[in-house]
């Protein structure tokens, strides 16, 4: 296969490894410790889970993501990049060892997530070190291939490490704690990991002038209030209709993954370990809905056209999500989750060919700024909508109608103005 040879290649380059390996401790951390999370405010015996509690502790997972991360660059083109990678791992290691004395403890959910916003918060600076770093460690000729392969490992690991969080919380009774101190260890491995590189390897070179901090704070905001105006230029409206649908449609995800997780906690299972194993099982039946479209998507997109494409995802899930899940059961619902998974992703994956293909390359840095932001701003919304309107069993049909009315809009809306 032609990603294992690019593999078999990047690996010949000795710092490139340890990169790597660095990544997949990193992200294998972050899969641990945001699943221990999630299942101790969803599945704890003692607690009675709302949807308010998940929506809580979705903010908390995500949205230091986008409200960090485009300013994270100011920073790590200051410090040495090996020393993020190192100090920030220590960091993780030990606000997830104090989260798991607050998860011991039993202290109230606000001071957990105080602890969890901390942790999220110095990930975004880890995620964007490791990734800022890559061209001091292959070379010019291979650097879009590791651009390519790196990150995806990096996703592979942290559903790995959710996986292993899942299995150790099944298997260890009130294993909470255990699980969280499992991504400080990792974390811990990350940093030991990091120490193997010399600490100027990775850049960046100091001895270049750079503004003051407040000048480059204040042209990163200028520089994403451009990216806006650039996006609104009429010559980009496609690539702006494609974020517009994108952001709804991620709305709508996050919307079924609170009701899903509502339901597998209350509706489906009396067991809380039962309610645990199903969410498993709808993680893993959504991410092959996942993996089949990067498989499907380049194929139908190159054939139909990347818009039209999100226009047949948006249609099917407008279609299919009331038929299989207004009954809120098990098996109909566990498809919906497949096919959700496929339609978001694919809808993704056209999303992003749309901007690159529309949106000129001095900008395409800053656009896909505001597309991460507005990506988990959006799941963030639509879990706090979800928390609004759900019962505490999760059973909504409002919910699951108002999501398919959403899906409907996309497509004919899309529609409408298709071009091809």
């Amino acid at each position: 296969m032609a990603v294992v040879r690019d593999l078999r290649v990047l690996l010949r380059f000795r710092d490139f490894r340890r990169l790597l390996l660095v990544r997949l401790l990193s992200q294998g951390a972050d899969g641990v410790y945001q699943v221990g999370l999630a299942t101790y405010v969803v599945f704890s015996p003692e607690k009675q889970t709302s949807p308010a509690a998940i929506a809580s502790a979705m903010a908390v997972l995500l949205l230091p993501y986008s409200l960090v991360g485009p300013f994270a660059g100011v920073l790590l083109d200051r410090w040495r990049r090996r020393q993020v990678l190192v100090y920030g791992n220590l960091l993780r290691a030990l606000l997830a060892a104090v989260t798991a004395a607050l998860v011991t403890a039993q202290v109230p959910d606000w001071l957990l997530y105080v602890s969890a916003l901390c942790v999220t918060a110095v990930n975004r600076f880890v995620l964007a070190g490791l990734s800022a770093a890559l061209p001091r460690v292959v070379d010019a000729e291979r650097l879009v291939m590791a651009n390519s392969l790196s990150p995806t490992a990096g996703t592979l690991a942290a559903v790995a490490g959710g996986g292993l969080a899942f299995v150790v919380r099944l298997v260890i009774s009130d294993s909470d704690t255990a699980v969280v101190l499992l991504a400080a260890v990792l974390y811990l491995c990350a940093l030991l990991a990091s120490l193997r590189m010399a600490p100027g390897l990775l850049g960046p070179d100091l001895a270049l002038v750079r503004p003051r901090l407040s000048d480059a704070v204040r042209g990163t905001a200028r520089g994403l209030a451009g990216g806006v105006l650039h996006l609104a230029a009429p010559a980009r409206r496609e690539a702006a209709r494609a974020l517009g649908a994108m952001t709804l449609m991620r709305f709508c995800y996050g919307a079924l993954t609170v009701l899903v997780l509502m339901l597998c906690r209350y509706a489906w299972s009396s067991d809380t370990d039962e309610g645990l194993a199903l969410l498993g099982l709808a993680v893993g039946v959504s991410g092959a809905g996942f993996f089949a479209a990067a498989v499907v998507t380049p194929v139908a997109a190159s054939r139909l056209g990347p818009v039209r494409w999100i226009v047949v995802c948006s249609a099917v899930a407008a279609a299919l999500e009331p038929a299989l899940g207004l009954s809120f059961a098990r098996l109909p619902g566990l498809v919906a989750a497949f096919v959700l998974g496929f339609i978001t992703q694919g809808a993704k994956i056209a999303t992003d060919t749309v901007v690159q293909a529309s949106v000129d390359d001095a900008f395409r840095g800053r656009i896909f700024s505001v597309y991460d932001v507005l990506f988990n701003v959006a799941f963030v919304g639509a879990a706090a909508v979800a928390a609004l309107m759900l019962p505490p069993d999760g059973r909504s049909v409002a919910l699951v109608v108002a999501v398919a009315v959403v899906y409907g809009a996309i497509a004919l809306t899309l529609a409408r103005f298709d071009p091809q």
